[in-house]
Protein backbone atom coordinates (compact mmCIF):
# COMPACT_ATOMS: atom_id res chain seq x y z
CA UNK A 1 0.00 0.00 0.00
CA UNK A 2 1.11 3.52 -0.70
CA UNK A 3 1.47 5.85 2.22
CA UNK A 4 0.06 9.34 1.88
CA UNK A 5 0.02 10.32 5.53
CA UNK A 6 2.66 12.34 7.30
CA UNK A 7 2.28 10.96 10.83
CA UNK A 8 1.78 7.24 10.20
CA UNK A 9 1.70 4.54 7.55
CA UNK A 10 -1.25 2.58 6.29
CA UNK A 11 0.54 -0.58 7.49
CA UNK A 12 0.39 0.72 11.07
CA UNK A 13 -3.32 1.37 10.69
CA UNK A 14 -4.00 -2.11 9.33
CA UNK A 15 -2.01 -3.72 12.12
CA UNK A 16 -4.01 -1.88 14.78
CA UNK A 17 -7.34 -2.63 13.10
CA UNK A 18 -6.53 -6.32 13.46
CA UNK A 19 -7.04 -9.45 11.44
CA UNK A 20 -10.82 -9.08 11.50
CA UNK A 21 -10.82 -5.83 9.52
CA UNK A 22 -12.51 -6.33 6.19
CA UNK A 23 -10.63 -5.97 2.92
CA UNK A 24 -13.08 -3.25 1.92
CA UNK A 25 -12.43 -1.11 4.98
CA UNK A 26 -8.65 -1.61 4.56
CA UNK A 27 -8.71 -0.57 0.90
CA UNK A 28 -5.88 1.82 0.13
CA UNK A 29 -8.13 4.71 -0.87
CA UNK A 30 -10.12 4.45 2.35
CA UNK A 31 -7.10 3.99 4.61
CA UNK A 32 -5.26 6.93 3.07
CA UNK A 33 -8.32 9.12 3.60
CA UNK A 34 -8.67 7.89 7.20
CA UNK A 35 -5.04 8.83 7.89
CA UNK A 36 -5.55 12.30 6.39
CA UNK A 37 -8.68 12.79 8.51
CA UNK A 38 -6.87 11.62 11.64
CA UNK A 39 -4.00 14.03 11.05
CA UNK A 40 -6.38 16.95 10.58
CA UNK A 41 -8.25 15.93 13.73
CA UNK A 42 -5.01 15.91 15.73
CA UNK A 43 -4.04 19.36 14.45
CA UNK A 44 -7.41 20.86 15.35
CA UNK A 45 -7.85 19.02 18.66
CA UNK A 46 -4.41 20.10 19.87
CA UNK A 47 -4.76 23.61 18.45
CA UNK A 48 -1.38 23.28 16.80
CA UNK A 49 -0.51 22.43 13.20
CA UNK A 50 1.95 19.59 13.67
CA UNK A 51 1.83 18.84 9.94
CA UNK A 52 3.52 22.13 9.05
CA UNK A 53 6.45 21.57 11.42
CA UNK A 54 6.68 17.77 11.25
CA UNK A 55 10.17 17.59 9.73
CA UNK A 56 11.60 19.70 12.57
CA UNK A 57 10.06 17.67 15.39
CA UNK A 58 11.89 15.49 17.87
CA UNK A 59 11.69 11.71 17.28
CA UNK A 60 9.67 11.25 20.50
CA UNK A 61 7.00 13.68 19.33
CA UNK A 62 6.83 11.99 15.94
CA UNK A 63 6.18 8.67 17.69
CA UNK A 64 3.31 10.17 19.68
CA UNK A 65 1.83 11.66 16.50
CA UNK A 66 2.21 8.31 14.76
CA UNK A 67 0.52 6.50 17.61
CA UNK A 68 -2.45 8.88 17.76
CA UNK A 69 -2.95 9.08 13.98
CA UNK A 70 -2.78 5.30 13.52
CA UNK A 71 -5.15 4.79 16.49
CA UNK A 72 -7.74 7.17 15.03
CA UNK A 73 -7.43 5.82 11.50
CA UNK A 74 -7.74 2.23 12.77
CA UNK A 75 -10.93 3.21 14.59
CA UNK A 76 -12.33 4.39 11.24
CA UNK A 77 -11.32 1.08 9.61
CA UNK A 78 -12.99 -1.00 12.33
CA UNK A 79 -16.11 1.16 12.42
CA UNK A 80 -16.56 1.09 8.65
CA UNK A 81 -17.25 -2.65 8.60
CA UNK A 82 -17.35 -4.84 11.71
CA UNK A 83 -18.48 -7.97 9.88
CA UNK A 84 -15.04 -9.63 9.87
CA UNK A 85 -14.65 -9.74 13.63
CA UNK A 86 -15.80 -12.72 15.68
CA UNK A 87 -18.41 -10.51 17.29
CA UNK A 88 -19.46 -6.90 17.47
CA UNK A 89 -18.15 -6.90 21.04
CA UNK A 90 -14.66 -7.80 19.78
CA UNK A 91 -14.76 -4.88 17.31
CA UNK A 92 -16.06 -2.51 19.97
CA UNK A 93 -13.29 -3.60 22.36
CA UNK A 94 -10.70 -2.77 19.72
CA UNK A 95 -12.31 0.63 19.16
CA UNK A 96 -12.39 1.33 22.91
CA UNK A 97 -8.71 0.44 23.37
CA UNK A 98 -7.68 2.56 20.39
CA UNK A 99 -9.87 5.46 21.53
CA UNK A 100 -8.34 5.49 25.00
CA UNK A 101 -4.84 5.45 23.54
CA UNK A 102 -5.66 8.26 21.09
CA UNK A 103 -7.21 10.41 23.80
CA UNK A 104 -4.14 9.98 26.00
CA UNK A 105 -1.87 11.01 23.13
CA UNK A 106 -4.01 14.01 22.19
CA UNK A 107 -3.99 15.10 25.81
CA UNK A 108 -0.18 15.03 25.85
CA UNK A 109 0.07 16.95 22.59
CA UNK A 110 -2.54 19.50 23.60
CA UNK A 111 -1.01 20.36 26.97
CA UNK A 112 0.76 23.70 26.54
CA UNK A 113 3.45 22.73 29.06
CA UNK A 114 4.18 19.63 27.01
CA UNK A 115 4.27 21.71 23.82
CA UNK A 116 6.83 24.03 25.42
CA UNK A 117 8.89 21.00 26.44
CA UNK A 118 8.59 19.57 22.95
CA UNK A 119 9.68 22.78 21.23
CA UNK A 120 12.64 23.27 23.56
CA UNK A 121 13.84 19.67 23.41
Amino acid sequence: MADTGIFCTTAQVEQKAGAGASATSKAEAYTNEYVAQAESTINVATRYNWSDVYTTLDADVKKILSQVASDLAAIYVVSYDMSGYTSRIEAEDIVNILRDSALRGISLLRDKKQQMFIREA
